[in-house]
């Protein structure tokens, strides 16, 4: 590991500082660093990229304590590039909205920040699925959309994810086939087909 990217870990880390993953006492930078991993685990990655993956949500969500300014000024222009093309725009005041214009920007974003953006959603959909066995429909009232925006927005961004990493010549990193499995879980859930067939697994009531 590098100096460099020892630095991105603790200023990540440091902007997290006191957030916590939706509806749970887990510290956020749990998920920053799950999405680094994941991230590393595919080919063609850069330094560059592992950093922004650090930073994904840092200029959404931590702003204030770490700017994009400060952020070039430490780890240069690429990296505040990469993590704008992920970044929501919270100015919008819908959650729609900024859904649709997230799509958007991914049309045009580059293979790193494609990369990022399917191991952010493919983190996020673990943990969901993991909840819901905990919490079932009441995991629900943690979103600002229920169960079936949920759906739509992740089925949108792995079929725009997908065609993007295609014509990139990338369709076949690992991290999209990991997405389409979690999805055809995350469209099991609540069925009575998949009620009934996880309660005939020795330990496996919902």
């Amino acid at each position: 590991m590098s100096d460099r990217l020892l630095r991105a870990i603790n200023a990540a880390a440091w902007a997290h500082d006191g957030q916590l993953r939706k509806g749970t006492e887990i510290p956020y930078i749990s998920h920053v660093f799950a999405v680094m991993h994941l991230v590393s685990q595919q080919s063609g990655v850069d330094e560059d990229t592992l950093i922004a993956a650090l930073f994904h949500d840092v200029l959404e969500d931590a702003s204030e304590r770490y700017s994009a300014v400060t952020m070039e000024e430490e780890f240069g222009e690429d990296v505040v590039e990469i993590v704008q093309w992920v970044t929501k725009d919270k100015e919008l005041s819908s959650w729609r909205e900024r859904a649709d214009m997230y799509l958007e920007k991914l049309e045009d974003a580059p293979q790193s920040a494609l990369i990022i953006a399917a191991c952010d959603k493919v983190h996020n959909l673990k943990s969901i699925l993991t909840d819901y066995q905990e919490l079932g429909e009441l995991l629900w009232s943690r979103f600002n959309s229920g169960k079936e925006s949920q759906r739509w927005w992740y089925w949108a961004v792995y079929e725009t994810l997908q065609r993007r990493l295609r014509a990139l010549g990338s369709a076949d990193l690992p991290i999209l086939d990991d997405y389409r499995a979690l999805l055809v879980e995350f469209d099991a859930i609540g069925n009575d087909w998949a009620f009934k067939f996880k309660a005939t697994i020795p330990g496996g009531g919902l």
